[in-house]
């Protein structure tokens, strides 16, 4: 059963999660499981989750690797943030903040599944335009595979 526009609550909460990147322009991928009660199931997204009280959003995506991949992140680098307004249906503010977090191709057969129902990996131009994608992680996705062009404006020399 796809549970993506099924009736039900869904909560909001702050979130890290890890543009894991396999060389260059590849990115590794989790099916979300096809479950009631999450955002997008049944969608391919990032690796990562909830912040819990008391944690930082560095130790949240941490363990969340470990937990969701067996993953003792080496390094682990802050790359953008979104911010979402649910004040329209009474709620907060919450963000997903987006670490870079480099695995060699290797390292993939060592990695364990414990959350969601597959693992891929995938190049930046098929996640752009291939299966079904979380939209706020495809968009960072895109922000890391375009960071040379992002923001050019900036950079150009004043006339």
């Amino acid at each position: 059963m796809d549970h993506f526009l099924r009736e039900g609550l869904l909560d909001a909460d702050d979130a890290a999660v890890a543009l894991i990147t396999v060389g260059e322009g590849n990115y590794l991928l989790q099916m979300r499981d096809q479950k009631a009660g999450i955002y997008y199931p049944g969608y391919w997204g990032l690796f990562g989750g909830a912040i819990d009280a008391g944690e930082s959003p560095e130790e949240a995506l941490r363990r969340e690797l470990a937990e969701e991949l067996g993953l003792s992140a080496g390094t682990v680098e802050y790359f953008t943030e979104i911010t979402f307004d649910l004040s329209f249906v009474g709620n907060r503010r919450f963000f997903r903040r987006f670490f870079t977090v480099p695995v060699e191709e290797r390292m993939l057969d060592q990695l364990t599944l414990g959350e969601g129902s597959a693992m891929q990996v995938f190049p930046a131009h098929k996640v752009l335009i291939g299966p079904r994608i979380v939209p706020y992680d495809a968009y960072a996705i895109w922000l890391h595979a375009s960071r040379g062009r992002v923001g050019a404006r900036r950079l150009r020399a004043a006339p």
